[in-house]
This record gives C-alpha cells, sequence and structure tokens, in this order.
C-alpha cells in the first residue's frame, strides 16, 4: 500500500538507488563544506571518477588532508578556496577567486551547511543558520551563474534536506527575534528558503543547458550540529548516530546527479538521494518563492 504523499519520502528511503559509471574526467567540481560528511563523500566519489575538485573550506587544515588524500589516492587535481560561510564578505571572495582562476566550473555543489540550537547572529546581523545554509548558497551560485552559463552543458546540486519539512520560514522574523528559537525550524526555514529559490533558478537557467537540482543526501551521519553544547553531542553520538548510515550513500547519489547521463535536462527537481520526490507543501509556493529571491537579493547585497 502506497504511503500517503507527505510520507512518501519514508519509503523513497529504502528504494534501490540509481548509480552511475560515467566518468568525469578534468570536470571541474566545485564543492563546498568538503572536509567530512556529505561533502567529503561527493568529493572522494567525484576523485575517484577523474574529477578536478576545488574545495571552498573554511577549515584549512582539514582541507589539506582531505587534498593530500584523494592525490594521492585517486591521481585526480584538488584544489582548495578558505572561506568562511558565516562572513558573507568571504563567500563573495571565494567566487571571485574562482571566476579568476577557472575558465569554466561544469559542477557547482553546494553543500556546506551548520545546525545550532540556539540563535546566533553573524557579523552580517543574519541569523546564523539562514546565513550559512542559504544566503551564503545564494551568493555562490549567483556569482558563478554567468561562467557555468558558458560552461554549459553543467550542473548544480544543492544539497538540501527532509528537514525542510519542519517550516519555520517567516519572512517577517527571519532573525527570530519575534519568536523563540527552535534549531529543527530555524534549519528548516534555511531549507525551505534554499528550496524556494531552486524553482527560481530552475526557470532563470531555461535553455541555457545549465540544470539546478536539490537532494536530500540520506539520513547519514555527519558532523552537522557538532558545534552545539555536550548534552546534544552526546544525543547525537550515542543515540541517533546508531540509527544512521554511512554518508558514502550520499556521495554516490550526489555523484550520480552530477555525472548521470540520464540527468543532463532534468532541472528544478527535490530528489530523496537519487529517487525524484515532492517536498512539502510550503516548500513549493511559488509566489513565497519570489518574496524569498528578493530578500535573497537584498540580504546577500546582490539587488
Amino acid at each position: 500500500m502506497r504511503l500517503p504523499e507527505e510520507l512518501q519520502f519514508i519509503a523513497n528511503a529504502r528504494m534501490t538507488q540509481k548509480t552511475t559509471d560515467v566518468r568525469m574526467d578534468d570536470r571541474v567540481c566545485v564543492i563546498t563544506g568538503a572536509t567530512s560528511g556529505v561533502g567529503y563523500q561527493a568529493a572522494r566519489r567525484l576523485a575517484q571518477g577523474g574529477a578536478h575538485n576545488v574545495l571552498v573550506c573554511r577549515n584549512l587544515e582539514k582541507a589539506n588532508r582531505v587534498k593530500a588524500e584523494l592525490e594521492s589516492t585517486y591521481g585526480t587535481r584538488v584544489d582548495i578556496i578558505q572561506a568562511d560561510f558565516a562572513i558573507l564578505s568571504e563567500v563573495r571572495k571565494a567566487a571571485q577567486i574562482i571566476l579568476n582562476k577557472y575558465p569554466h566550473v561544469d559542477v557547482l555543489i553546494n553543500n556546506a551547511g551548520i545546525h545550532n540550537t540556539t540563535r546566533e547572529l553573524t557579523t552580517d546581523g543574519i541569523e546564523k543558520v539562514f546565513a550559512v545554509n542559504h544566503i551564503a548558497t545564494f551568493i555562490i551560485t549567483r556569482l558563478l551563474l554567468q561562467r557555468m552559463i558558458e560552461s554549459a552543458p553543467s550542473r548544480i546540486i544543492q544539497v538540501n534536506s527532509q528537514g525542510h519539512r519542519f517550516g519555520g520560514l517567516d519572512l517577517d522574523d527571519l532573525n527570530w527575534q519575534k519568536r523563540r528559537y527552535k534549531g529543527l525550524q530555524g534549519y528548516g526555514a534555511s531549507k525551505v528558503a534554499q528550496l524556494l529559490t531552486v524553482w527560481e533558478f530552475a526557470d532563470l537557467l531555461k535553455g541555457t543547458g545549465v540544470t539546478i537540482n536539490a537532494v536530500h543526501p540520506g539520513e547519514v551521519k555527519t558532523n552537522i550540529g557538532m558545534n552545539n553544547g555536550p548534552l546534544y553531542r552526546f544525543y547525537q553520538l550515542h543515540i541517533i548516530a546508531g540509527l544512521l548510515k554511512n554518508p558514502v550513500i550520499s556521495g554516490d547519489a550526489i555523484y550520480y546527479l552530477a555525472a548521470a547521463p540520464e540527468m543532463a535536462n532534468i532541472s528544478g527537481q527535490f530528489f530523496n538521494q537519487t529517487i525524484p520526490e515532492k517536498p512539502a507543501a510550503h516548500a513549493l509556493d511559488r509566489e513565497l518563492g519570489k518574496q524569498v529571491w528578493k530578500v535573497s537579493e537584498e540580504l546577500a547585497s546582490l539587488g
């Protein structure tokens, strides 16, 4: 018996996932947040497929370790660009470095993200989870968009989450000044905003040869949220972790979306790993999406 539509994501997660062995030799793949978890596994799988990885990371020491490992294991090129996605000026600088250094960009994987249990503002005055998960992603995507059009066919992959189903997006209270901050809803708000702009990007990119899709990478073990207090970390490590899968499945799913020939013309969709899926209704409100786009441009100083 088929589950109700709003619960279909449970069944989709159990389905046999799609894979591809198509090579990505010398394709320039920009990946944000690639030193652990989902981003690391995506970089590893892309390196295995021959891609030229450009890792945009906050922690230079960790990034250098990943670079050394991937280059020695797979013999592919790995470059590093340092940027803290909580500081929007660093995101703009990273995008400019990419534009200056790489004549073409074949794949952009927006993976960097955080989860906070308490409200925190960035130096730009934006709630931190919203700034990192959505606004920073919006900035780097917008700034690289023309280069990706020039590089077409090319693909943009937004690493999203089933956490978008938690909701939490309120354009009149993005900084949670009027509401008590709730970690799951704060995270959900950022992922809803990201999804709503995916549909807008997809419309904007029609006919350009550039596709954009969002993906839930699976219920996997990552370091997201480990910046929170000891009680949260204990809960994650000793209770939740045992229920989660190896993030290698996320790397395989992202590689499929980045490389599979059958994905060449598919754009503006949400995937549960590699299974197309309908997001929550509040993440499909196109009128709200246009408002989110406008607010995102203002917060990103891109208007």
